[in-house]
């Protein structure tokens, strides 16, 4: 009988069937064939494949020089380099738990840094907007972290310290989004504290000014004259020159307020702002 002849039921089923067979052939080829070979010559041919960017095929030939040779220097090797070709091929979460098996077999081993490193960039790469749940950033700011203490002096370091202070001005940023919805709906108290956050926990980043400049908004809003002057004093002092102090200063001396008198420099404790002026 042939095929055209089949009910539609069970030309349907033959259809699937032979969609089937094909995924399942197609799933075979992602499996390699066990042909013992030399060490060296399965993680060359795994590292050539990687400088292709033949990301799934580098995977399998790292995970062959494992299953051959689990005992070796080069599996050992093999494991960070099966994570960073992940990590390649943005599958991230699979990144992440390769180099996390890796410390967890050998956490003294000459790659270790490497492995810490690539977790946090793998946190690192998937930090969205602003406008959206902060959990990876902090993830990747605490990862990140980590490479920073525990290898101080590597080029990773440098790196992480670098993408360290970019986390922050996320989550400063998202401080103050809200913050700025707190305004928005009257909340002051509640715009004080994320405010005050920046202030003290992001002071480097480049949201500090505007954070000052909002708190003397606030405290303003709140009645806190002595509190309003000594955010705007401390704007003054740190950022003199930017708009956000000179928004600051019409606001404060509308209200009787001079946040450059002598006797507020003299008398008001004032945080110096790394980064500031």
């Amino acid at each position: 009988m042939s095929l055209l002849k089949l009910r539609p039921s069970l030309l349907i089923l033959a259809c699937i069937l032979a969609v089937s067979g094909c995924q399942s052939a197609s799933k075979r080829k992602q499996e390699l064939a066990y042909v013992e070979r030399p060490v060296e010559q399965l993680y060359n041919a795994a590292a050539e494949q990687l400088d292709k960017r033949n990301y799934p095929r580098a995977i399998l030939l790292f995970n062959e020089v494992e299953r051959q040779h689990p005992y070796s220097e080069w599996a050992r090797k093999s494991m960070v380099m099966t994570a960073y070709a992940s990590y390649q091929a943005h599958e991230y979460d699979v990144a992440i738990s390769g180099a996390q098996a890796y410390l967890s077999l050998h956490p003294g081993g000459s790659e270790a840094d490497y492995a810490y490193y690539l977790i946090a960039v793998s946190h690192f790469d998937q930090i969205v907007d602003i406008g959206r749940d902060q959990r990876t950033t902090e993830l990747a700011l605490s990862a990140l972290q980590d490479v920073t203490r525990r290898f101080p002096d590597s080029a990773y370091a440098r790196d992480a310290g670098l993408k360290i202070d970019m986390v922050n001005d996320q989550l400063a940023g998202k401080e103050m989004e809200i913050g700025r919805w707190y305004l928005r709906s009257n909340q002051t108290l509640a715009a004080v504290n994320r405010f005050r956050t920046v202030v003290t926990t992001y002071d480097t980043t480049s949201h500090t000014a505007e954070a000052l400049h909002r708190l003397v908004e606030s405290y303003l809003t709140l009645g806190l004259r002595d509190q309003a002057l000594a955010a705007g004093a401390t704007l003054g002092y740190n950022y003199p020159n930017s708009t956000w102090y000179k928004m600051s200063y019409r606001l404060l001396t509308k209200q009787g307020l001079d946040p450059e008198a002598p006797q507020v420099r003299r008398t008001m404790l004032q945080k110096i702002i790394p980064g500031g002026k």
